[in-house]
């Protein structure tokens, strides 16, 4: 079969056919009396070989030696295709989120998008201060889209950084709630804690709701953190996980300044104090957990506290009965200075 032939049939260019030839990857074993070029079968079969290599995106030298080396290992190279091919797909998902940040800004003109481009570069740079630089002048400067930011607070492991991140998230209001919701269901334990962190310092109503839905997280992390920010709103859905943040010793003392700040509620005082009431009246308690409750009982004010403080001070547990009496004459001394 002469080139040409082979060119329409194969849906290889006569041009390739030739180049194949000069690289010695496939030569016409044959030629016609008039003298051209004439592939055989197995010509045409080698063809179609190389051709199904390179779909995997083998070079032709690779091609070559996958077809000529009679010690060649496919595996290590198909590993290697593997690996090369996820760097790729990477750096094209990298790039085409970064048009998408660009787009979403509508850029007035070229200046815009260099400005853009500098401090999306920034938001990834290596160099944590560069990152926290960034965070804060995307407030100031330019308006760089709530996805990129949403995106560098999720993956920020810097303190500092990440608490600049959270910052410029909530000047944005709650343009990066529903993202931020997404992060929530995160299958990692460290996304799902920042997500909640940045829904936190959002000072909105979505933001509320977001942080009553997590009080039902799967995650106690994010339960937690959602309780300790309801609490400061004044939100008594939080009062049950600030209870047991107590009980459990885990950042006991936020626990009880949120709890203290609902007590701040008249209606809700007396509820706080009947359910730490409940839990220091449960006979498994240990001692340093009543000790705990005994003190976050100190800023609840009301009837129901101050008979809970009483009783306690004659508790069987010395600690707890001078933790009472200490807390009883403050009180005491508190509602004297009132009066005068």
């Amino acid at each position: 079969m002469l080139i040409g032939d082979v060119a329409r049939r194969s849906g290889v260019s006569a041009r390739m056919l030739r180049h194949y030839d000069s690289l010695g990857l496939v030569r016409p074993t044959g030629r016609t009396q008039a003298g051209y070029r004439e592939y055989s079968s197995e010509d045409i079969r080698r063809i179609f070989h190389i051709e199904s290599l390179r779909s995997l995106g083998l070079s032709l030298r690779e091609v070559g030696r996958a077809l000529d080396d009679p010690d060649f290992t496919p595996s290590e190279l198909v590993d290697d295709l593997i690996r090369r091919t996820r760097e790729r797909i990477a750096a094209e998902t990298e790039l085409l989120t970064r048009l998408h940040h660009i787009g979403a800004t509508e850029p007035a003109d070229w200046e815009d998008v260099l400005q853009i481009v500098a401090l999306l570069q920034a938001l990834g740079s290596e160099s944590a201060w560069k990152r926290q630089r960034a965070a804060l002048s995307s407030v100031e400067n330019v308006a760089v889209p709530v996805e990129a930011l949403v995106e560098a607070t999720l993956s920020e492991t810097d303190p500092n950084v990440a608490g600049a991140l959270r910052w410029a998230l909530a000047q944005s209001g709650d343009a990066g709630l529903a993202l931020l919701a997404e992060g929530l269901g995160s299958a990692t334990a460290e996304v799902r804690k920042r997500a909640v962190q940045s829904i936190a310092e959002i000072p909105n109503g979505g933001a509320t709701a977001l942080l009553q839905d997590a009080l039902t997280n799967s995650d106690i992390v994010v339960r937690r953190y959602a309780a300790l920010a309801l609490g400061i709103r004044g939100v008594a859905d939080a009062v049950p996980t600030l209870i047991d943040m107590i009980v459990d010793d885990t950042n006991d003392v936020d626990a009880a300044d949120a709890l203290s700040a609902l007590a701040s509620d008249p209606a809700l005082a007396d509820q706080i104090a009947t359910r730490l009431v409940e839990c220091l009246a449960d006979g498994t308690t240990e001692s340093s957990t009543r000790r705990r409750l005994t003190q976050a009982l100190a800023d609840v004010p009301g009837l129901t506290a101050s008979r809970a403080l009483a009783d306690l001070s004659h508790d069987e547990d010395r600690a707890v009965a001078l933790t009472a009496t200490y807390i009883l004459k403050l009180r005491a001394h508190d509602n004297g200075s009132f009066r005068e």
